[in-house]
């Protein structure tokens, strides 16, 4: 029947579940996420799907979730009936524990009021908005639809409806983008007062029309001093109005943290359903198959969709936890290490970790090792040198 049966013990006691939606109205010139453009897309199929390839996983096991996290993709394409739909089947498998994140992705446009008075009905209480630039200049040469006024009225709406844990997403380092312009939008943000935000660099990834752009010369970047330049001013300010760096690209309010996504930096199990999707469980590392009709018919057939499920080595879960740990401020844990591998930090990395602290990018405290500063902008380095050649 199904190529891979998990067991009522390898599921049980699981608190955190990751949902990918991958439908959007248009698709953006920087983003690789799996995704696919809405039109003609079997969306009631595969929200179908979605509801067997969790019952299978499941087998029966009640799951009662600390943190429930709905991505994409753009999941707020769906219509009110489908998110009906959704929330009813989501109801039959989970049971949100009283402390729930239960967190959303939406773009800004298309938030109405409806929509926010049916996700705070149904216990959403975290809203994850891609907001990108404020700049409608930049805003239309990286794709996307929305506008500044946009932002500002589906925040009304989510907080008007009680849904007052927003964050919002923002890129820099945009094709002509200024530092000038990018303390603008910072400045924006930071004056909607929110409890969260995330700040990324633009990257190109393959797959994107930037990169497509890129290769045949009709794209101009900032230069890296200038992005690590809008990196530094972002940390300054965040820390000013009191939101606290976490995360390389995450800051939030005391308590304001996201919690679901600790979870994949603490380095701790999740499930992860729908096309593409990535789950942590058992022992095991899944990914789902990304193609929507290829995944569609994995379930059909009454097949799990994974496109990979990988018993992970000890070396390779030393790695995880390093690789995600150190994304923290908090850093790597020397207790927490030695409780889950049996061994010091300094057994298995010692010379690695002294080598980082001499070049000034990792401090070594009495409970833990962590970036410094300049080891947040040259974290990829770091990174690197905790995996195995």
């Amino acid at each position: 029947m199904r190529d891979v049966e998990q067991t009522k013990q390898s599921t049980e006691g699981i608190r955190s579940v990751y949902i990918h939606i991958p439908f959007c109205r248009n698709i953006c010139y920087y983003c690789d996420f799996n995704k696919v453009f809405l039109e003609g897309q079997p969306v009631d199929r595969y929200l179908d799907g979605l509801a067997k390839e969790i019952e299978w996983t499941l087998q029966d096991v009640p799951q009662r979730l600390a943190t429930l996290y709905i991505g994409g993709g753009t999941p707020s394409t769906l219509t009110l009936v489908q998110w009906r739909k959704l929330f009813a089947d989501l109801e039959k498998y989970f049971q949100l524990l009283p402390d729930c994140e239960f967190t959303i992705e939406v773009n800004p446009e298309d938030v109405s009021r409806e929509l926010a008075e049916l996700f705070a009905a149904q216990r959403v209480n975290r809203i994850s908005m891609g907001v990108q630039t404020f700049n409608e200049k930049l805003l239309k040469k990286i794709g996307r639809k929305h506008t500044a006024a946009d932002v500002y009225r589906a925040i009304e709406a989510f907080q008007t409806a009680g849904i007052t844990n927003i964050s919002v997403d923002l890129i820099n380092a945009l094709p002509g983008e200024t530092l000038a312009d990018y303390e603008e939008t910072l400045a924006e943000a930071l004056a909607l007062d929110l409890p969260h935000y995330s700040f990324y660099s633009l990257i190109l990834e393959e797959r994107t029309l930037f990169s497509q752009w890129e290769r045949h010369g009709k794209l101009v970047l900032p230069e890296e001093d200038l992005s690590a330049d809008m990196y530094e001013r972002t940390v300054a300010a965040l820390e000013k109005a009191g939101r606290k760096r976490y995360e390389i690209s995450n800051f939030a309010l005391p308590g304001k943290e996201s919690k679901h996504n600790l979870v994949y930096w603490n380095n701790q199990e999740y499930f992860g359903f729908g096309a593409g999707a990535s789950g942590n469980f058992a022992g095991c590392r899944t990914q789902n198959i990304g193609p929507v009709a290829h995944y569609l018919k994995k379930i059909s057939v009454g097949e799990l969709p994974y496109r990979t499920h990988h018993l992970e080595s000890r070396q390779e879960a030393i790695e995880d936890e390093m690789f995600l740990g150190l994304r923290k401020a908090s850093g790597v844990s020397f207790a927490e290490f030695f409780t889950r591998f049996g061994q010091t930090l300094d057994e298995v990395y010692g010379p690695v970790i002294e080598r980082f602290i001499d070049q000034g990018l990792l401090v070594k405290e009495a409970d833990r090792i962590h970036l410094t500063p300049q080891g947040f902008l040259l974290g990829n380095i770091v990174f690197a040198g905790f995996l195995q050649d």
